[in-house]
């Protein structure tokens, strides 16, 4: 009899192994499941989402970052998409649909090289020129954009909201968007330096949207703690505390012996003689308005209230951050150091109530580089959608003014480079120029979703703007109510060229990092052996 040779198995009972083209086409066809999702809401005529969570609330969106975190996702390659999103919306603040879609249509299209036998080496080596290339033609597309081009910049704002719920605000938001950036923006030497955190957005639901507003200092959901204390301060001379107006405790265990009444009210007079000496260290800076990060004695309210000032309590370690950059007040950790010229200043500081909550705005600050935005709309969910669409604004301007330059949205930008990009490939000899076509194909899956979602023929569409673009007509995108090509920029469809080089940079690499996956081992079993070793290794 032959001997056989027993197969050797050295992964445990339950795993799970993929391999070859089988693991690569498994997780290509979960990117393109992700990109599906999120493939109906891209553009100004796309669809919205509705998201319900294990404890049935609600989002309504077609903001793809939105979408994708609020997904209970499980494929790891699905995931790796979801990650495409997250850094979008880190880095830019918008663009996340576009970038998950090209992530997708870059695999899709390897896919189809994949199964005419084109090694996934050779494809992820033509993807990367591809993306260096991509990267290389974008700059001189881009045109430049300086801070005093407030209509661009208002542009730009309008673009990134147009699509969602708000549009028909659009143009309100926008300005307080530009109003809120200008504000807050620092100069350097070499750079604009832009913290979006110094923009706080404060919800509130009820009245309409148009009824949002950019407040000139900070909006704190908060009151005061007196209610003999002034509601209203004009010419607000502020103090911002990091110390509590209160007794202080011992950080020892001690204990008060009395033997006699007249001790226990020696005692209970010195400390109202502390507290009043606190008080009057505020009386003495000038001070009429008290911010306080800690806690106020109760005692200590009262005299501040006879003395008309007006004091807030347990404020958050970034508002008091907030109130510091828009009065220019410092922030004081010892009563001591308290002086008149260590104080901020704002023109009002007034506590307004209405029938669910009580804010306290500080406003009229001179030059603040901190501000808060009353985000306004009919229900909570507007709202919710209201203050996404005014973070894609923002994140959009500030990528506009720190790189200094735009581009032409609407599907241009990529028709081009897709036009650019077929040149290029022609250029070259080896099989990597079939993966750049495949990229430059890629691109256009942009314009052609666009015209998709706003119920045109993306065929026609297509043909008609690589008609204008090989003449030469750079700006010329797609006009989604007619369906036939139009100069975008001068129509005011304008996009920070962050949003593009980004997009191409992190759908280039999760394309490529999938594609170079030959083996996939999943097992929900932990390892026996000891601390270190592999939980599946490679049966042979």
């Amino acid at each position: 009899m032959t001997n056989q040779i027993q197969p050797v198995f050295i992964l445990p009972e339950g795993t799970m192994r993929n391999t070859g083209k089988s693991a690569q086409k498994m997780n290509i066809a979960a990117a393109k499941a992700v990109a599906e999702t999120v493939r109906s809401t891209l553009g100004p005529k796309g669809m919205d989402k509705m998201l319900v969570d294990g404890m049935n609330d609600v989002v309504i969106t077609n903001d793809g970052a939105t979408i994708l975190s609020e997904m209970s996702i499980e494929h790891p390659a699905a995931k790796m998409l979801v990650e495409v999103a997250k850094v979008q919306e880190t880095e830019v603040g918008d663009g996340t649909t576009t970038a998950v879609i090209l992530a997708g249509e870059l695999l899709s299209n390897a896919e189809k090289l994949l199964d005419r036998n084109i090694h996934p080496t050779i494809i992820t080596k033509g993807y990367k020129l591809a993306a260096e290339k991509a990267i290389e033609l974008l700059n001189p597309l881009g045109k430049k954009i300086t801070l005093n081009d407030r209509i661009l910049l208002e542009k730009i704002a309008m673009t990134a909201m147009t699509g969602k719920n708000v549009e028909w605000a659009r143009e309100k938001l926008a300005k307080i968007s530009v109003d809120a950036i200008l504000n807050v923006i620092e100069e350097t030497d070499k750079e604009f330096v832009i913290n979006l955190d110094n923009i706080k957005l404060q919800k509130k639901d009820g009245g309409s949207i148009e009824d949002s507003e950019m407040i000139r200092g900070i909006v704190l959901d908060k009151e005061k703690v007196h209610p003999d204390m002034p509601s209203k301060i004009q010419s607000a001379r502020i103090a911002l505390l990091d110390c509590p107006i209160e007794i202080r405790e011992t950080t020892t265990d001690a204990k008060i012996s009395l033997t006699d009444p007249m001790q226990l009210q020696s005692f209970i007079e010195q400390e109202e003689k502390i507290l009043k000496m606190l008080v009057e260290k505020v009386v003495k800076s000038k001070a009429n308005v008290v911010f306080c990060q800690k806690g106020i004695d109760d005692l200590a309210q009262h005299y501040l209230a006879k003395q008309n000032i007006l004091a807030v309590r347990r404020i958050k370690q970034s508002d008091i951050e907030a109130l510091a950059k828009a009065t220019g007040g410092r922030i004081i950790s010892n009563l001591d150091d308290l002086r008149a010229e260590e104080l901020g200043f704002a023109g009002l500081v007034e506590e307004k109530r209405d029938s669910k909550s009580t804010f306290i705005f500080v406003k009229e600050c001179k030059n603040p580089k901190a501000v808060s935005v009353i985000v306004r709309g009919s229900t909570e969910h507007v709202v919710a959608e209201v203050e996404r669409s005014i973070i894609d604004a923002l994140g959009d301007l500030s990528a506009s003014i720190k790189l200094g330059k735009c581009v032409t949205g609407g599907g241009a930008v990529e028709i081009e480079l897709s036009r650019q990009l077929r040149s290029y490939s022609d250029s070259l000899s080896g099989k990597e120029s079939l993966a750049i076509q495949a990229f430059s194909e890629a691109l256009e899956s942009i314009p052609k979703t666009l015209a998709e979602n706003a119920g045109l023929d993306p065929i026609d569409c297509l043909a008609e703007l690589k008609a204008r673009h090989d003449k030469g007509e750079k700006d010329i995108g797609l006009d989604l109510n007619t369906g036939a090509g139009k100069n975008l920029w001068d129509a005011g469809v304008i996009e920070p060229l962050k949003i593009k080089t980004q997009a191409i940079q992190s759908a280039t690499d999760v394309a490529v990092m999938l594609l170079r996956i030959d083996d996939v081992i999943s097992s929900d079993k932990k390892s026996d052996g000891p601390k270190g070793m592999p939980q599946a290794m490679p049966e042979y």
